[in-house]
């Protein structure tokens, strides 16, 4: 952006305006004419990522047996105000989200500059680089209420694991991404996490526009007056001068 400095200091602001709308207008034709397209190959894994990954992995899920190891021989350093239980998860937790941001950070590194999903999640358009990852490289843990997946059947999430594992897989952790697929119990804790987004989403919408509503209501006899006062319906002083404010 240091072409706008020049216009705005040798110039004036209607050259730099002049110079962004020329800009837009060049950059709207040219997309027009040479497309923007995403397919399969950009999304698709290099040798070095999935050697990562697995490294990534396997480090993490080793880390993850020692802290159960340590929470079944009751060895397990307890922190602030969390007793063994809550603890363990706690440092799984950790442990599974630090294993996909460094399989993000590996997978964002090696993306061509060209590469489609790169250039929507750089310029704002789509996207985020976690959204880029999880295509890419892994989806990583699966958070239900803020913590890992609980249990649904008798001290299990699904019927498909042991009673009482505490084992990454068997507590929501994807280690699939969405190019190579999800095995059928990640696909389930998936879909876990995507209903809590999609009733947020849901609530959120509704409160927010009630709230609105309700301002809108609360303020609706409130006018602004030539004399920068605020009055309400009856010529009662709401605020003495608009300016006040500034």
């Amino acid at each position: 952006m240091d072409y706008l400095l020049f216009f705005l200091r040798d110039y004036n602001v209607f050259a730099a305006a002049s110079c962004m709308n020329r800009l837009a207008k060049l950059s709207a034709r040219w997309i027009g004419n040479h497309g923007f397209s995403i397919g399969i190959d950009d999304v698709q894994p290099g040798e070095r990522l999935n050697q990562q990954k697995k490294r990534t992995i396997d480090d993490g899920n080793r880390e993850c047996r020692e802290f159960i190891t340590k929470y079944n021989k009751a060895e397990l350093t307890l922190q602030t105000g969390c007793d063994a239980a809550q603890t363990l998860e706690l440092e799984i937790y950790n442990v599974l989200n630090k294993i996909r941001s460094a399989a993000g950070n590996v997978c964002m590194d090696e993306l061509h500059w060209r590469n489609s999903p790169l250039i929507m999640s750089q310029c704002g358009s789509k996207g985020s680089p976690i959204n880029i990852s999880q295509m890419i490289a892994l989806v990583g843990q699966q958070s239900v209420g803020g913590r890992r997946a609980p249990n649904g059947f008798i001290d299990r999430t699904l019927p498909h694991f042991q009673i009482n594992s505490k084992t990454p897989s068997a507590k929501g952790f994807v280690a699939n991404s969405f190019y190579t697929g999800l095995t059928a119990t990640e696909f389930f804790f998936h879909t876990m996490a995507g209903r809590e987004g999609l009733v947020d989403t849901a609530v959120k919408t509704a409160e927010t526009g009630y709230m609105s509503r309700r301002l809108i209501k609360g303020m609706e006899d409130v006018s602004l007056h030539y004399d920068l006062t605020v009055l309400d319906s009856n010529g009662g002083i709401v605020q003495p001068s608009m300016e006040m404010t500034a």
